[in-house]
């Protein structure tokens, strides 16, 4: 089960980056760990002024009947992930000055309906 449901979040996780990318956002890293959390995505988007590095989070759910990936995202996710953003900012000096946003793709359903949410939430609101 444990197996499955690692095949899974892999399979969403890369459709995810697919889908970004198809929207002209750059890949940076995937799946970056540090102690206390993990960013599923890191991407640069392009577009506008300057670049923006993206901090994606992908949350599955079979079905979205009790509120859908993004809404599993509560507080303490969100202070999680904007930690490994720190962290992941501390050790790549190159891109620490860069302006950073949170997103969340939110996948459901078989096969998974991906909904992208940009700036799904701020580092401040945490």
């Amino acid at each position: 089960m444990a197996t499955e449901r690692r095949e899974r979040g892999a399979a969403v996780e890369a459709a995810a980056g697919a889908l970004l990318q198809r929207a002209g956002l750059k890949p940076v890293a995937a799946n970056a760990s540090y102690r206390g959390g993990e960013l599923d995505l890191v991407m640069l988007d392009p577009g506008g002024r300057e670049p923006v590095l993206v901090f994606v989070e992908v949350r599955y759910r079979r079905s979205d009947a009790f509120g859908g990936g993004a809404a599993s995202v509560d507080a303490r996710k969100r202070r999680k992930l904007v930690r490994a953003a720190q962290l992941f900012l501390a050790t790549h000096p190159a891109l620490a000055a860069s302006p950073c946003r949170f997103d969340v793709v939110e996948a459901a359903g078989e096969p998974p309906r991906l909904n992208w949410i940009r700036d799904a939430f701020r580092a401040d609101e945490c």
